[in-house]
């Protein structure tokens, strides 16, 4: 079993920055990959970025791609996710998503099977 628990959301105005964070404890190794997807009201949940937990490759989601950041500290059991340039439709509660590393495209929701609950975050105009 995998526990994730996301922090760092909140309210800002665009164009500022925030720096989410996922917590990770239980059963994980260096073929697991670690992800964030975000989830606005009446949307479905879309996948921002990911990364792998031994060898620390990214992949993003063309809309982020140059604003957001996905890092991992392995001696602190977390993963960030750094915003930058924030704007109104990078509203969303985000959420943390863990899986070992399969077949298939990265930013399939089918690839993690663990999740955390979420951290809402509001960019206002």
């Amino acid at each position: 079993q995998v526990q994730l628990v996301e922090s760092g959301g909140g309210l800002v105005q665009a164009g500022a920055s925030l720096r989410l964070s996922c917590a990770v404890s239980g059963r994980t190794n260096s073929e697991y990959r670690m992800a964030w997807f975000r989830q606005a009201p009446g949307k479905d949940r879309e996948f921002v970025g990911c990364i792998t937990w031994g060898g620390g490759r990214t992949v993003y989601a063309d809309s982020v791609k140059g604003r957001f950041t996905v890092s991992r500290d392995t001696l602190k059991n977390t993963v960030y996710l750094q915003m930058n340039s924030l704007k109104p439709e990078d509203s969303a509660v985000y959420f943390c998503a863990a899986g070992p590393m399969r077949i298939g495209f990265s930013f399939s929701r089918s690839l993690y099977d663990y999740w955390g609950q979420g951290t809402q975050v509001t960019v206002s105009s």
